[in-house]
């Protein structure tokens, strides 16, 4: 499976499609809340740019695929 790189922004808008929502939250990191899943902390800003090894690992850990994005 190859990721393509993609700004954060991007890849936070993809992880709200397939269920997660944005916990109120007090600081800069996010975090991210889903049923079944552990939270997730997406400590990113919007017009980052994240490689194809960053996406794989935010994907084992929220179930995100390339084409989600």
């Amino acid at each position: 499976m190859s990721w393509p790189a993609a700004k954060a922004k991007r890849v936070l808008a993809a992880l709200l499609r397939i269920g997660w929502v944005v916990k109120p939250q007090s600081g800069s990191h996010r975090v991210l809340v889903r049923v079944g899943w552990p939270d997730f902390v997406f400590a990113f800003h919007d017009d980052e740019e994240l490689g194809p090894r960053m996406l794989a690992r935010i994907a084992k850990s929220t179930g995100l695929r390339p084409e989600d994005l």
